[in-house]
């Protein structure tokens, strides 16, 4: 009241003559002063018991200024019909906490209450600069207290006449060094010490050591009058001696306190004794413990002791200096231990962990079932899902993690969501509106010893992410307004290190399903191979790159098996690796052999890095690189071309179990340009498997890649179920827990293609041998059992033998394949090709290869080293 009632006498002068009034309630709503702008509206409101010594809390009179400003904690408006009572629609009202500056709690309300079309928005301004000028008065009154204090204190002193040079006498003098004498860091930890003597409120002593080898004693002494409080003393050698000498008399008899009263009473508050044992022992005998001789000698005593009055202040005012130094540190700790990775679950984890016990019992975080797949927030009416909790201890009656929870409208959870304000319910008992989510839950929560609750939004960037609810028990005091500030950072601090983790989450699940859909979904079935891969995305922040793996089929039945790595992470990785792949399968479609391929897609590469860098607003648009393995496997003659740019040597494992890595000449990876590439056939038995992989699978930080090699052959050589099987137990075999790089992984079984299955005659330079080569093709396909496929095949025969005998050079050959399809190959040793064109009406020749391609599946012509090959391929007749 004193510290308000000078603000509130010159807001009533403001408001004087005006219909509007001002109003300061106490923290529990009780009106204590009232000033009316009209005599008229004073009598008005003593008739609607808005007059002194009424109560106006919301749970007596419902929604009013004051009542919500309590309740929310904050300042708020109440405009109109939001009044409970009928009587006030026509008001509207601004309502301002008043917090203690020591304390933080909120000890009154100011209120601005006016006609509804009246209010000024310049008010706001106005009442927010009269709350802290309360504020600030009892802030002065506190200090006004603490110098009456220390004078009281220090005339004592001078009445007693005791030893030693009193070397300050004010209170602004306190906490500054004497004489220079006492550098910054002593300093800090003698007065942290005082304030825990102060904190403390009772009679005292501590030794505190003070660096090169020095030491200090402080002595905390109850005060009583004019008010209740404590004064602590510093004690240091004064005069000619060093710190650490041995001086004349004894601090303790100096202040006239008996050696064996001198002893340490730990104050209340968790810790208190633990913080004030880092200084040094309690004692009871001063003169030991500082290392100082007993001395009769007064005179020696003045020159040689130094003391001064370090701290002074009230008991409760300590604890509340010690309570928030606290919290500072609290709040450091908090900002080195939550969100050190990028995952939404740890970092609830991580929050929970760091409030319990430092700061509450128990501790439940719950966010929105999106926020774990990286979407955006969602309505606050969606349900969350509890990802954290963590107590001091078990069996608390709470949902348990991983279950889905959805809060009652009246629950202060549910405010939280709603509203984006936090909520503080510091007795649960007195407060009905927690226990509408579950009833005999509640019963159970308070039977389990939870008394005090804050609910606290999880909000980032303007989106409410989730809840964090915070209990105590076993900790006696409940929650007050300053916990309600810490609980707000420790929680605006997590959430948007859960924002970050979210939106991580959202990049990195883009990536990867970009990254999934350019790389084959299934593999065509075919009779030459059997095939299984993987792609594993790298773990912790590298996320998906350019690894990819293909397996092409090829004319002729053969497959060609592609695996390569995009240097570098990202989207932009996984772009170019999808356009590289399509430029691997285009020229994989014209038959071209997998030196010639890598030589193509080395210049495609080139290109590629020349755009980007063209295209760059800085022009330091990164090169890009890739490395590249390119393999060819025929099933008739068993043989598979391989050729690499870069790339990490495949393995091979025989049918008897050996493994080994083939020796395949290495060329430069793709993007240098001028240097060739080699190719190089081997042979492998039915039966083989073949390995193609990424570097990622083999070089891992802190292990030998050979030795990997080895693990990997030893693991491809143990039998498996299946190739999918394979797979799994390589990568486990293999892989580290967060793998740094991305994984492409593809295994390919050989088959063969036997004896009766393929068909091949020589072809004379003789136009009349085109009658017996479709003969030929008769025969065989009637004893494959294909007389369905007759018809067309004789037509493809003639047309093909007839142009290679006309335009080509021998030596002639042509070949039949009975596959899943039936294929058919003339080869010839001309390198010009022939092309599809549209015949005239009156042209005798040119629809040859048009019929061709009309009655086949596909048809093409690939190149080799003594010529070409045309061939066409219809499907099965089915049945």
């Amino acid at each position: 009241m004193r510290a308000a009632e000078p603000v509130l006498d010159r807001l009533g002068a403001r408001i004087a003559g005006t219909w509007a009034s001002v109003t300061l309630a106490d923290g529990q709503g009780l009106i204590l002063r009232r000033r009316a702008g009209e005599p008229q509206l004073a009598k008005r409101l003593e008739a609607h018991h808005v007059a002194t010594g009424f109560s106006v809390a919301e749970r007596h009179v419902g929604t009013n200024g004051v009542g919500v400003a309590l309740v929310e904690r904050r300042p708020c408006r109440v405009l109109g019909h939001e009044h409970f009572a009928e009587r006030l629609h026509v008001n509207a009202c601004l309502s301002i906490p008043i917090k203690h500056p020591l304390s933080g709690r909120i000890v009154g309300v100011l209120d601005y209450s006016c006609s509804h079309d009246k209010m000024n928005p310049a008010i706001a301004s106005l009442m927010r600069k009269a709350a802290l000028a309360v504020e600030r008065r009892l802030l002065e009154e506190s200090a006004e207290r603490e110098r009456a204090l220390l004078q009281a204190y220090l005339q004592a002193k001078q009445r007693a006449r005791l030893p030693g040079t009193l070397l300050w006498t004010s209170l602004d003098d306190l906490r500054l060094p004497p004489d220079g004498r006492v550098d910054a860091s002593d300093r800090s930890l003698m007065q942290e010490m005082a304030a825990l003597l102060v904190a403390s409120g009772n009679k005292a002593a501590i030794e505190v050591p003070l660096s090169h080898g020095r030491r200090a004693v402080l002595l905390a002494r109850p005060v009583s009058d004019p008010f209740e409080g404590v004064v602590v003393e510093a004690f240091l050698p004064g005069g000619s001696s060093q710190f650490g000498t041995a001086v004349a008399a004894s601090p303790a008899q100096g202040v006239g306190i008996p050696p064996q009263s001198s002893t340490f009473v730990p104050g209340p508050g968790p810790g208190l004794a633990a913080d004030v044992s880092r200084a040094g022992p309690a004692t009871g005998d001063l003169a030991r413990t500082a290392g100082v001789a007993e001395s009769s000698d007064t005179d020696e005593a003045d020159e040689l002791i130094q003391h001064f009055p370090l701290a002074v202040g009230e008991a409760g005012v300590g604890r509340f200096a010690v309570a928030a130094r606290r919290r500072l540190e609290l709040l450091w700790e908090a900002s080195l231990s939550i969100g050190t990775t990028l995952d939404v679950t740890r970092t609830a984890h991580e929050l929970a962990e760091i409030a319990v016990p430092a700061f509450a019992d128990l501790v439940t975080v719950d966010l929105y079932d999106a926020l774990l797949q990286g979407e955006e927030p969602v309505a606050a009416s969606a349900r969350t899902r509890r990802i954290a909790v963590r107590g001091i201890k078990e069996g608390c009656p709470f949902y348990a993690e991983g279950e889905q929870v959805g809060f009652a409208p009246t629950t202060p959870q549910a405010r939280c969501l709603a509203s984006g304000w936090p909520a503080l319910e510091p007795d649960l008992k007195a407060a009905g509106d927690w226990s509408a989510q579950d009833p005999a839950r509640a019963q159970k929560i308070l039977a389990f010893g939870l008394h005090s609750l804050i609910a606290v939004p999880v909000a980032a960037r303007g989106a409410v992410l989730g809840v964090a609810s915070f209990y105590r028990s076993t900790t006696p005091t409940s929650f007050e307004d300053d916990d309600l500030v810490l609980a707000q950072e420790l929680v605006t601090r997590a959430a948007v290190c859960i924002d970050n983790a979210r939106r991580y989450t959202r990049e990195r699940t883009t990536a990867v399903t970009l990254q999934r859909s350019l790389l084959p979904q299934t593999f065509t079935e075919q009779a030459a191979l059997e095939t299984a891969s993987r792609y594993l995305p790298a773990g912790g922040q590298a996320g998906v790159g350019g690894d990819w793996y293909d397996v092409i089929p090829l004319s002729g039945a053969r497959v060609a098996l592609v695996v390569g790595d995009v240097v570098g992470h990202g989207l932009q990785a996984s772009v170019t690796m999808g356009r590289l792949r399509t430029a691997v399968r285009t020229l994989a479609d014209i038959d071209l052999p997998p030196d010639e391929l890598l030589t193509h897609l080395d210049d495609i590469v080139i290109r590629l890095s020349a755009e980007a860098a063209s295209g760059s607003d800085s022009g330091a648009a990164p090169d890009i690189g890739a490395t590249c393995l390119y393999a060819v496997y025929d099933p008739v003659s068993r043989r598979c071309t391989f050729a690499r740019a870069g790339h990490p040597l495949p393995a091979v494992i025989t049918p008897d179990g050996s493994a080994d890595v083939l020796d395949i000449p290495a060329g430069p990876p793709l993007g240098l340009g001028g240097l060739p590439f080699e190719a190089v056939d081997v042979e492998l038995p039915e039966g083989s498997m073949l390995a193609l992989y990424t570097d990622g699978l083999i070089e891992t930080r802190g292990r030998d890649t050979d030795e990997k090699l080895d693990t990997l052959c030893h693991v491809l050589a143990e039998p498996s179920p299946s190739l999918n099987a394979l797979c799994d137990t390589v990568l486990n075999a293999l892989l580290p827990a967060q793998p740094n790089d991305d994984i492409a992984l593809l295994l390919a079984r050989t088959h063969a293609l036997g004896a009766h299955q393929v068909a091949t005659w020589g072809v004379p330079s003789d136009p009349s041998i085109v009658n017996q080569m479709r003969q030929n093709a008769s025969d065989q396909l009637t004893a494959w059992g294909l007389q369905d496929a007759l018809f067309t095949t004789e037509l493809v025969v003639s047309e093909l033998v007839t142009n290679a005998i006309r335009y080509g050079q021998p030596p002639i050959q042509l070949r039949l394949i009975h596959d899943r399809s039936l294929i058919c190959e003339v080869s010839d040793g001309s390198s010009t090709a022939p092309h599809l064109r549209r015949a005239r009406v009156f042209d005798e020749g040119g629809r040859g290869l048009l019929l061709v391609a009309q009655l086949t599946q596909r048809w093409g012509t690939r190149h080799g080293p003594h010529g070409k090959t045309i061939w066409a391929e219809q499907e099965l007749p089915t049945g």
